[in-house]
């Protein structure tokens, strides 16, 4: 079936340069989501103030956004009239990389707030009756959600990897630039090339076992670690 799919040197390339564009466009928006995530969703917890529970709700709808809705939200800041039309981000990696950041952002801080109201009070009590500082029970807090905290991040790069509307609005689905393979599959099946759409979306596949497997192999490394 597949005899004479690499036989095509441009189709090659295009699948090559969609992988590469996946992965940076994925891992670096995830890394960003992440760090931004788990710090919104500590101080979300950690302080009272008015609004906080409208705060909440909205981050709570951002989690279950339409991402073409996002997708048409980032076009809007990062077109050449936008307000930040002089970064020149439309039709780039960068922009796609903003346009799933703040798909997956609200995702990670809602899923850690989650955990955090849950387990956060009875730690801090405990902490409290060790005598911990504010930054010792902190540390305490995260340590004790770390799996709940690499469930959310695997969740949001799992969201990256398999996103279409948002970054074919902002990346325009530029052949060999932001062509992503999300984006490919669907230009291959509207041209009728279902092998090549078809071997995209196991390597996709394949490609998110393997990053989950690694991020399972480093939890278990630097949980051993902490048992010695």
């Amino acid at each position: 079936m597949f005899e004479n799919l690499f036989s095509d040197y441009s189709l090659t390339v295009g699948m090559l340069d969609s992988i590469k564009v996946t992965l940076i466009m994925s891992v670096c928006s995830t890394t960003i989501s992440s760090v931004l995530g788990v710090f919104l969703a500590i101080m979300l917890e950690k302080h009272n103030f008015k609004g906080k529970k409208l705060v909440v709700r909205i981050n709570r709808t951002l989690m279950g956004a339409p991402p073409v809705v996002i997708g048409l939200l980032t076009y809007i800041l990062l077109r050449k009239k936008g307000p930040l039309g002089d970064l020149r981000w439309v039709f780039t990696i960068k922009g796609m990389v903003v346009a799933q950041t703040l798909i997956i952002t609200p995702i990670i801080c809602g899923m850690v707030y989650s955990y955090l109201v849950r387990t956060a009070p009875k730690i801090r009590a405990f902490a409290k009756t060790m005598g911990a500082d504010k930054w010792q029970t902190d540390k305490l807090i995260l340590s004790e959600i770390k799996n709940e905290i690499y469930f959310s991040i695997v969740t949001g790069f799992g969201r990256s990897i398999s996103e279409v509307g948002a970054v074919m609005l902002v990346g325009g689905n530029i052949k060999n630039r932001t062509r992503t393979m999300t984006t490919a599959i669907s230009t291959l099946k509207s041209a009728g090339e279902f092998e090549a759409g078809i071997v995209l979306g196991i390597i996709l596949m394949i490609m998110a076992f393997i990053v989950q497997s690694l991020a399972d192999y480093i939890r278990k490394e630097a949980t051993e670690d902490e048992n010695y």
